[in-house]
């Protein structure tokens, strides 16, 4: 049981967080225009959550990996019982928008520094361990609204809010309890500093992942976006209809990344991130063009393929540095993802207004589609290197 102790806690932990992040994502909205009394400012909610999630990413992954990682995932998990403190009170649009601020700026350590603290304590094993640590954030994501729906019907209660902030601050005693102590300075052997990191992440393979990343950050954020709006509107959907949705997007996430996980520790990283793409690319391409209810299927497709090229890009990228720049290349990946996850939904709802509903989903298809042309002949090139060589 010892040598799982990492996992464990951190797994127990962020799915703690991410439980009560599905409890009260779904009444956020609500409760802005309850406040605001206009619907436009429900826009800021997801952008200012993006804003501190992106910005707080690379200057806390240099510091984790100088520091530690155990501080910075105890304080995220106390940034986000704050901001549970402050939905709970908030009695200004103003109040919600702090609260999301800070609630980004708790969960980029959680997100990112899990991952690297996980590929220290199991080199061996870092698609496994990677994949659960994923599924369980994705396992709470699920959890979190059935809960909210089965216990607090009624969208007006505020209870919820309380409940987030208490899950938040037992993950972050659990962390600070049962999280090993050798993880307080876990890569901290060498310090080959930022420079080093951003020579890495020139390399042309390194590029090419990080492009991946923020694709998928599109698509993970236009799915639980613009895509249900979509579905709503084009293909027939109820709020019922949507939930089922969510619910199998999360549930091909996780399960995806259980078993992608430990087959790229043992066939390689490579082949399922251009298998990722490609299932995901299928999936999208067929999502828009079936109706109601068979959209399902490719949808839940899609997610699976998500999922695998998630956790192998992941496993993939960490792969590129030495111990000392974990946490670091950690961030990037989250800023990539952010990044995407923030943009990807602008643009491809852009692309639907200028042409048509559709076009969006085409158009990131289509960059996704090439990008695994292009891994696919640098894995080519690169083997014909080797074998030169």
């Amino acid at each position: 049981m010892s040598q799982y102790r990492f996992l464990i806690v951190v797994s127990l932990a962020a799915s703690l967080l991410m439980v009560g992040v599905g409890m009260i994502v779904p009444l956020l909205p609500q409760r802005m225009i309850a406040l605001s009394g206009s619907m436009q400012s429900v826009g800021y909610i997801a952008s200012m959550f993006a804003l501190s999630y992106i910005i707080f990413q690379l200057p806390m992954g240099r510091m984790a990996d100088r520091l530690g990682v155990k501080p910075f995932l105890v304080s995220g998990y106390i940034l986000c019982f704050m901001s549970g403190l402050i939905f709970y009170y908030a009695e200004t649009p103003e109040m919600i928008l702090l609260g999301r601020l800070i609630q980004g700026a708790g969960e980029a350590p959680v997100w990112a520094l899990g991952p690297a603290l996980l590929s220290l304590a199991y080199p061996d094993a870092k698609g496994r361990v990677i994949g659960i640590y994923n599924a369980a954030i994705h396992a709470g994501l699920t959890l979190g609204p059935l809960l909210g729906i089965c216990f607090f019907p009624s969208a007006a209660s505020h209870l919820p809010f309380l409940i987030f902030a208490g899950l938040c601050l037992v993950a972050g005693m659990v962390t600070f309890q049962f999280l090993p102590a050798s993880a307080s300075r876990a890569g901290v052997k060498q310090e080959p500093g930022l420079r080093a990191l951003l020579a890495l992440l020139r390399l042309r393979d390194p590029q090419l992942t990080l492009i991946g990343i923020l694709l998928y950050g599109a698509a993970y954020g236009s799915f639980i976006s613009v895509l249900p709006a979509y579905l709503v509107l084009f293909k027939g959907f109820d709020s019922r209809s949507v939930g089922v949705f969510f619910a199998l997007f999360y549930v091909a996430i996780s399960v995806s990344q259980l078993i992608a996980g430990p087959l790229s520790d043992r066939y390689g990283r490579t082949l399922f991130m251009l298998a990722g793409l490609g299932i995901a690319d299928i999936g999208i391409v067929l999502s828009v063009s079936l109706p109601h209810p068979w959209i399902y299927a490719p949808l839940t497709f899609a997610s699976v393929g998500l999922g695998v090229f998630g956790v192998s890009s992941m496993a993939h990228l960490n792969e590129s540095v030495p111990c000392s720049l974990k946490a670091s290349v950690s961030a990037a990946y989250y800023l990539s993802w952010g990044i995407g996850f923030f943009a990807g939904p602008l643009v491809i709802g852009w692309v639907g207004e200028v042409l048509d509903p559709q076009s969006g989903y085409y158009f990131l298809a289509l960059l996704m589609a090439g990008l695994g042309c292009v891994l696919g002949v640098n894995v080519i090139q690169l083997k014909k290197r080797v074998a030169v060589e």
